[in-house]
């Protein structure tokens, strides 16, 4: 197809691709899907060869949360029956951690519902990063706490962390119809003062929300242009309890053209398979492997993943390596100027774009691009959505 091998050019050299080439990806079909995961698999290897980075969640206060996300199991009014738990201690968050570290993750996610965290709980996290950091030399660790106020995220960053995840979600076109308690500009805010304090920047997007083509395309051409050093791609899990219980609009074929694009828009960022890959991918799982750099290992923050050993061994089975801890996730022009691509300042264009790129250059309408037979919308299968009873918050071991 003419339109990968323009693809896989662009990818190679690190140039944005036309919206329009974005929307004509996810509208491919499934005769072709095979060549759309070699064409973006090609991409992917030449920036990070077949090293698969293993990253371990730890839920630090589960449940309880008042802001009302409606794909969130911990949101305001979620019925479904999750753990609900306090701010974890420092020794039990390192203890679980280690668990993870012990597995081969190399970067500790700590994650706390809530709108954004106090000044205290700045305090308690930085004091977790600090356990974990004296118990596993070489360990990354993310935060993700929410909205940050000023100040905050330098105050993480002198206490060891290494990065900030806050993600996008959904389009800015429609992310008042997900949630209403804070604004997508809010988000793109944290972000940036994220990166502003020197951490390495982590923010993705949650695909099977309703959300259309155009949508897709636009929150992560929004993600190019924030330029994070890490993309996580979330499927939604529709748990019961929540608005979008029944949203089951997925299939693994679609799922696996959505990170192809996500690979051909951020070619050099680590693109991470997140939650709801077992939910929605199911036996595909090892395909997606040519796309991302990057997974989960084990459990997620309220639901169950599958066995870490399994992760490990679909790698491995997949003809993929786990990448250990004194190798460098990124490639070496984003790292050279200590996080980001290392050859641009602040607010300038993302890697690849061009100076000279006409301002009212044609935004692509989703209606412009021929349209992929739309397959019947999948049934629900609840029976794949298992709430998490082990791990952090329990005296059950995790799973990694």
């Amino acid at each position: 197809m003419d339109l990968l091998n323009t693809l896989v050019d662009k990818g190679l050299r690190r140039e944005l691709p036309t919206r329009e080439e974005a929307l004509a990806v996810l509208a491919t079909s499934d005769d072709e899907l095979l060549d759309v995961v070699a064409a973006a698999g090609r991409v992917r290897r030449q920036w990070f060869g077949r090293r698969v980075k293993l990253n371990y969640l730890v839920n630090l206060k589960s449940g309880l949360c008042p802001e009302d996300c409606s794909y969130c199991s911990q949101r305001l009014g979620s019925k479904a029956e999750i753990l609900k738990y306090t701010w974890l201690k420092p020794d039990e968050a390192s203890k679980a951690a280690a668990a993870g570290v012990a597995g081969g993750a190399k970067r500790v996610c700590l994650v706390a519902s809530g709108r954004g965290p106090t000044d205290r709980d700045v305090d308690r996290v930085s004091q977790t990063i600090e356990a974990i950091k004296d118990q596993n030399e070489g360990v990354e660790v993310c935060a993700c706490l929410g909205l940050l106020s000023d100040g905050q995220a330098e105050r993480l960053r002198s206490a060891g962390a290494d990065a900030y995840n806050h993600n996008l979600n959904t389009s800015e076109g429609t992310y008042g119809e997900i949630t209403t308690t804070h604004t997508y500009a809010d988000r793109v805010e944290t972000v940036q003062q994220a990166q502003a304090a020197g951490l390495s920047a982590c923010s993705g997007l949650i695909a099977g929300m309703g959300e259309s083509d155009a949508d897709l395309v636009d929150v992560v051409f929004s993600l190019r242009e924030l330029d994070p050093d890490s993309v996580p791609v979330n499927f939604l899990i529709p748990f019961e309890g929540t608005p979008l219980a029944k949203e089951w609009n997925l299939t693994p074929q679609r799922c696996l053209r959505i990170l192809a694009m996500v690979r051909f828009v951020c070619p050099d960022v680590e693109v991470r398979l997140a939650g709801g890959r077992e939910v929605h991918l199911r036996s595909m799982q090892p395909l997606a492997l040519n796309l991302v750099n990057s997974i989960f290992l084990g459990d997620y923050l309220t639901s169950e993943g599958q066995a870490g050993q399994t992760d490990l061994d679909m790698i491995a089975d997949a003809g993929f390596e786990v990448e250990g801890a004194g190798t460098t996730t990124l490639p070496q022009h984003r790292t050279q100027a200590g996080g980001g691509c290392g050859s641009h300042e602040g607010g300038c264009a993302p890697c690849g774009d061009t100076a000279d790129k006409p301002e009212d250059a044609p935004v692509a309408d989703a209606s412009e691009v021929p349209a992929a037979d739309v397959p019947e919308v999948p049934t629900a299968r609840t029976d794949l959505v298992a709430v998490r009873r082990r791990g952090a918050g329990t005296d059950l071991a995790p799973n990694a």
